[in-house]
């Protein structure tokens, strides 16, 4: 059995992982979904509370799922979608995690040049300064693109509304503004030897997290340790949650297999 730490981002709530979580002890893991700090229990509760969420960072939310880790005997697998990527990278460069699977994860320290799409992505948040202090939600517009471009507007507008949740405006802060600040939050020991495997992914139509950017987060990594990418072709930023999800689940077990991790699906 494999003991697997699931993390979200922003926008989506971390029951969204159920799915994952039934389907990956069908094949003997064991695995959990935390909350985010300020998150509460159902999509409802959160979105009628999203100031509970406003002002965690990407250090308050890495030390809350280093606590998750340090629970276990031995450390998980962690696996991460978006800017829970970014935080599943940091843990499995701290040596907190056996491995890592970060699906279009968020730019680390280091991404230079994002593209428009990933810019107007974020513009949502980013438009406004004070967000930086706020929890804000997108519409089913901004959802749309940022996430269901891949879907049909159908299954987008279903996955907005049940999964959609407000999310604190401060880590996309962070990251955007990463490379001006030694100091980053949103910097990654890329050059750590003896971390565990790391996989890096790329949704070929993902607008939040467009390939470019997730191609450039695994460029940086220096060191011997496995770090491999994977790009799901014509895949947004939806694909942990959307019908093919399960396409997504498939390839990271196969690959936690060949890592030695798990057993192959």
């Amino acid at each position: 059995m494999t003991n697997i730490v699931f993390i979200h981002g922003l926008w989506v709530a971390h029951t969204a992982w159920q799915p994952w979580i039934d389907y990956v002890a069908e094949h003997g893991h064991d695995a959990i979904a935390p909350a985010w700090p300020g998150e509460l229990p159902t999509v409802e509760e959160t979105r009628q509370n999203a100031s509970a969420q406003a002002g965690f960072g990407i250090d308050e939310l890495t030390a809350h799922f280093a606590d998750v880790l340090a629970r276990f005997d031995t450390p998980p697998v962690v696996i991460g979608h978006s800017f829970g990527g970014l935080i599943a990278q940091k843990l499995l460069g701290e040596n907190k995690a056996a491995a890592a699977i970060a699906i279009d994860p968020a730019p680390i320290k280091g991404v230079t040049g994002l593209p428009l799409a990933q810019l107007r992505s974020a513009f949502p948040v980013l438009g406004n300064p004070l967000n930086r202090g706020r929890a804000k939600g997108l519409t089913r517009a901004q959802w749309r693109y940022g996430f269901g471009n891949a879907v049909s507007q159908e299954e987008s507008d279903a996955l907005w509304e049940q999964w959609s949740i407000p999310s604190p405006g401060k880590p996309l802060f962070e990251a955007a503004g990463a490379n001006l600040h030694r100091h980053s939050p949103a910097a990654v020991d890329t050059a750590n030897a003896t971390r565990g495997p790391l996989l890096i992914t790329a949704g070929s139509a993902d607008h939040t997290v467009p390939r470019a950017t997730a191609e450039a987060a695994h460029r940086l990594y220096r060191s011997d340790a496995v770090t491999d990418f994977h790009e799901f072709e014509g895949r947004g930023h939806s694909l942990t949650i959307d019908h093919g999800w399960r396409e997504v689940a498939d390839d990271a077990l196969a690959w936690l297999a060949r890592q030695g991790i798990a057993e192959a699906v």
